[in-house]
Protein backbone atom coordinates (compact mmCIF):
# COMPACT_ATOMS: atom_id res chain seq x y z
CA UNK A 1 0.00 0.00 0.00
CA UNK A 2 1.14 3.54 -0.70
CA UNK A 3 2.14 5.79 2.14
CA UNK A 4 -0.67 7.34 4.20
CA UNK A 5 -1.26 10.92 3.06
CA UNK A 6 -0.62 13.36 5.89
CA UNK A 7 -3.71 15.50 5.55
CA UNK A 8 -5.17 17.96 8.03
CA UNK A 9 -7.69 15.21 8.87
CA UNK A 10 -4.93 12.68 9.62
CA UNK A 11 -3.09 15.25 11.76
CA UNK A 12 -6.33 15.91 13.67
CA UNK A 13 -6.92 12.17 14.29
CA UNK A 14 -3.31 11.62 15.37
CA UNK A 15 -3.35 14.65 17.70
CA UNK A 16 -6.47 13.22 19.36
CA UNK A 17 -4.82 9.76 19.53
CA UNK A 18 -7.61 8.21 17.45
CA UNK A 19 -6.83 4.75 16.09
CA UNK A 20 -7.75 4.43 12.41
CA UNK A 21 -6.98 2.22 9.44
CA UNK A 22 -6.11 4.13 6.24
CA UNK A 23 -7.57 2.97 2.91
CA UNK A 24 -6.39 4.36 -0.42
CA UNK A 25 -8.29 3.70 -3.63
CA UNK A 26 -8.40 5.06 -7.18
CA UNK A 27 -10.63 8.15 -6.96
CA UNK A 28 -13.16 8.55 -9.76
CA UNK A 29 -14.97 11.79 -10.67
CA UNK A 30 -18.70 11.32 -9.92
CA UNK A 31 -17.92 7.85 -8.51
CA UNK A 32 -19.13 8.81 -5.04
CA UNK A 33 -19.54 6.39 -2.19
CA UNK A 34 -20.70 3.60 -4.52
CA UNK A 35 -17.28 3.59 -6.21
CA UNK A 36 -15.30 3.86 -2.95
CA UNK A 37 -17.37 1.06 -1.34
CA UNK A 38 -16.79 -1.21 -4.35
CA UNK A 39 -13.07 -0.34 -4.42
CA UNK A 40 -12.69 -1.29 -0.75
CA UNK A 41 -15.18 -4.22 -0.88
CA UNK A 42 -17.36 -2.78 1.89
CA UNK A 43 -21.08 -2.07 2.21
CA UNK A 44 -21.91 1.43 0.90
CA UNK A 45 -24.04 1.93 4.04
CA UNK A 46 -20.78 1.95 6.08
CA UNK A 47 -19.16 4.60 3.88
CA UNK A 48 -20.04 7.93 5.47
CA UNK A 49 -20.33 11.07 3.36
CA UNK A 50 -19.26 14.44 4.76
CA UNK A 51 -21.75 16.90 3.28
CA UNK A 52 -21.44 20.66 3.61
CA UNK A 53 -24.66 22.69 3.69
CA UNK A 54 -25.57 26.32 4.31
CA UNK A 55 -28.69 27.47 6.11
CA UNK A 56 -30.81 30.41 4.93
CA UNK A 57 -28.41 32.79 6.72
CA UNK A 58 -25.45 31.36 4.76
CA UNK A 59 -24.08 29.66 7.90
CA UNK A 60 -22.22 26.44 7.02
CA UNK A 61 -22.73 23.07 8.71
CA UNK A 62 -21.63 19.47 8.20
CA UNK A 63 -23.93 16.48 7.87
CA UNK A 64 -22.51 12.97 8.13
CA UNK A 65 -24.71 10.57 6.18
CA UNK A 66 -24.65 6.94 5.02
CA UNK A 67 -23.28 6.62 1.50
CA UNK A 68 -26.42 4.90 0.25
CA UNK A 69 -28.81 7.51 1.66
CA UNK A 70 -29.63 11.14 0.90
CA UNK A 71 -30.37 14.08 3.21
CA UNK A 72 -33.91 15.42 3.30
CA UNK A 73 -33.13 19.15 3.20
CA UNK A 74 -36.72 19.88 4.20
CA UNK A 75 -36.40 17.76 7.37
CA UNK A 76 -32.94 19.15 8.08
CA UNK A 77 -34.22 22.74 7.83
CA UNK A 78 -37.12 21.85 10.11
CA UNK A 79 -34.72 20.29 12.63
CA UNK A 80 -32.47 23.36 12.52
CA UNK A 81 -35.42 25.73 12.83
CA UNK A 82 -34.68 27.62 9.62
CA UNK A 83 -36.53 28.14 6.35
CA UNK A 84 -34.13 26.24 4.09
CA UNK A 85 -30.77 24.54 3.76
CA UNK A 86 -28.88 23.84 0.59
CA UNK A 87 -25.65 22.14 -0.38
CA UNK A 88 -22.66 24.48 -0.60
CA UNK A 89 -20.96 25.27 -3.87
CA UNK A 90 -17.65 23.46 -4.38
CA UNK A 91 -15.85 26.80 -3.83
CA UNK A 92 -17.59 27.31 -0.47
CA UNK A 93 -16.90 23.72 0.58
CA UNK A 94 -13.19 24.45 0.16
CA UNK A 95 -13.51 27.90 1.76
CA UNK A 96 -15.20 26.51 4.90
CA UNK A 97 -13.37 23.18 5.25
CA UNK A 98 -10.06 23.54 3.44
CA UNK A 99 -10.91 20.35 1.53
CA UNK A 100 -12.00 19.68 -2.05
CA UNK A 101 -15.40 18.19 -2.89
CA UNK A 102 -14.79 14.43 -3.02
CA UNK A 103 -12.05 14.71 -0.41
CA UNK A 104 -13.90 16.44 2.41
CA UNK A 105 -13.26 15.12 5.91
CA UNK A 106 -15.12 16.19 9.05
CA UNK A 107 -11.77 16.10 10.89
CA UNK A 108 -9.53 19.16 10.94
CA UNK A 109 -11.76 21.51 8.99
CA UNK A 110 -10.48 25.04 8.36
CA UNK A 111 -13.43 26.53 10.28
CA UNK A 112 -15.05 24.79 13.23
CA UNK A 113 -18.48 23.90 11.90
CA UNK A 114 -21.53 22.45 13.63
CA UNK A 115 -21.67 18.71 12.89
CA UNK A 116 -24.85 16.64 12.55
CA UNK A 117 -24.69 12.83 12.44
CA UNK A 118 -27.45 10.60 11.10
CA UNK A 119 -28.54 8.60 14.17
CA UNK A 120 -28.21 5.13 12.59
CA UNK A 121 -24.46 5.67 11.98
CA UNK A 122 -23.87 4.95 15.70
CA UNK A 123 -25.19 1.38 15.22
CA UNK A 124 -22.50 0.40 12.70
CA UNK A 125 -19.54 -1.70 13.89
CA UNK A 126 -17.05 0.31 11.75
CA UNK A 127 -17.31 3.28 9.42
CA UNK A 128 -15.27 4.45 6.45
CA UNK A 129 -15.05 8.23 6.21
CA UNK A 130 -12.95 10.61 4.18
CA UNK A 131 -9.47 11.24 5.55
CA UNK A 132 -9.04 14.59 3.82
CA UNK A 133 -8.07 13.69 0.27
CA UNK A 134 -9.79 12.26 -2.80
CA UNK A 135 -9.27 8.50 -2.87
CA UNK A 136 -8.53 8.22 0.84
CA UNK A 137 -10.90 6.88 3.50
CA UNK A 138 -10.14 6.11 7.13
CA UNK A 139 -11.76 3.19 8.89
CA UNK A 140 -12.69 3.74 12.50
CA UNK A 141 -15.29 3.12 15.19
CA UNK A 142 -18.34 5.41 14.85
CA UNK A 143 -17.89 6.55 18.47
CA UNK A 144 -14.80 8.47 17.30
CA UNK A 145 -17.21 10.98 15.73
CA UNK A 146 -18.07 12.14 19.26
CA UNK A 147 -14.82 14.17 19.32
CA UNK A 148 -16.60 16.48 16.85
CA UNK A 149 -19.35 17.19 19.44
CA UNK A 150 -22.03 16.31 16.91
CA UNK A 151 -25.78 16.56 17.22
CA UNK A 152 -27.79 13.48 16.29
CA UNK A 153 -30.37 13.85 13.51
CA UNK A 154 -32.75 11.60 11.56
CA UNK A 155 -33.04 13.15 8.11
CA UNK A 156 -32.08 10.23 5.82
CA UNK A 157 -34.19 9.38 2.80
Amino acid sequence: MSEVPVTTGVRFLRSHKVPFIPHLYEWEEHGGTKHSAQSLSVDEHQVIKTLVFENDQKKPLLVLMHGDREVSTKNLARFLGCKAVQPCTPQNVTRYTGYQVGGCSPFGTKQTLPVYVESTIWTLPRIFINGGKRGFLVELAPDVLRILSPEEISVAI
